[in-house]
């Protein structure tokens, strides 16, 4: 078996982990531009963890300008082995109220300002996106929250909006007649980049508001959110550390293979593949480069 590694990308709220051994924030560079930030490593419970702050510490990178694929390249070079991302959302639901972790199963991409593959001309890579969490992880969480008496709701339909505005009304009810349950704007292109990658994904939806569908929040404010947002933050680092201690020292994959998953999206033929596409591709898709 080999070691767990633990990569857990912070949203909103979330910009670093108390609590880690031998701590050291660190720059890692990445042929697909600049991170977010550094990442901070460290250890807890004998679990190794990286931690990257989506936005940036402070708060400076919008859904649209953070960089996803160099985040997740980044976080593969170091040698992550499972993904957990923490995002903070809006909830469709009644029964989502703020404040409610939700550990979404699917999700519905509404963005189209981003990148969204590692892959392009010059080296074609197609991968199975039809259960884009994996369920290892995701019970995991469900399990450290039930413990841990955070209130939370299993499975459910992320949706992604571009942003970095909030919804209008007409979009908010009709996202609620797609049966989407929490809405926010940055776990896409993340969990089909971590997929691209062979990194196990789930996410921790943190639900700050209830979207303006909901007539007591037909205003969603920035300071409304925030005072959600802080309260959510404890409980996110909370069930960062009880999820490390449950996953453990010693990995197990994926019931869904994505380990292996490139090992059947790879269509570009070996000698028509473009070199310096090829080369930037070294720590996503190394596993199967390296086999030739």
């Amino acid at each position: 078996m080999t070691k767990t590694v633990l990569g857990v990308i912070g949203g909103s709220g979330v910009y670093e982990i108390p609590g880690l051994q031998n701590a050291k924030w660190q720059t890692v560079a990445s042929p697909w531009g600049q991170p977010s930030d550094q990442l901070l490593t460290g250890t807890f419970h004998g679990v190794d963890m990286v931690f990257l702050p989506r936005h940036g510490r402070g708060h400076v990178q919008t859904p649209t300008s953070i960089n996803y694929r160099a985040n997740i390249d980044a976080l593969k070079r170091v040698g992550v082995t499972d993904v957990i991302s923490v995002s903070a959302c809006g909830s469709l639901k009644e029964e989502l109220p703020p404040g409610t972790f939700v550990m979404a199963d699917q999700f519905i991409d509404r963005t189209f300002a981003r990148e969204k593959s590692f892959f392009g001309p010059g080296f074609v890579a197609h991968v199975p996106m039809a259960h884009p969490v994996c369920p290892r992880l995701s019970g995991a969480l469900t399990l450290a929250a039930r413990e841990q008496k955070i209130s939370h709701g299993e499975g459910g339909t992320y949706i992604c909006m571009e942003g970095p505005q909030f919804s209008t009304r007409a979009e908010s009810f009709l996202y609620r007649g797609w049966g989407c349950d929490v809405i926010g704007m940055t776990a896409m292109p993340e969990a089909k980049l971590a997929r691209e990658a062979e990194l196990p994904y789930a996410i921790v939806a943190m639900v700050t508001d209830f979207d303006c569908w909901h007539d007591d929040h037909e205003h969603v404010t920035v300071e409304a959110v925030i005072k959600v947002m802080q309260g959510n933050a404890a409980n996110a680092r909370t069930l960062i550390m009880a999820v490390a201690e449950k996953l453990g020292p010693q990995r197990q994959n994926s019931p869904l293979g994505v380990e292996t998953v490139l090992d059947m999206a790879l269509i570009t033929a070996p000698d028509k593949r473009d070199p310096a596409l090829t080369a930037k591709l070294d720590a996503v898709a190394g596993r199967v480069l390296r086999k030739g």
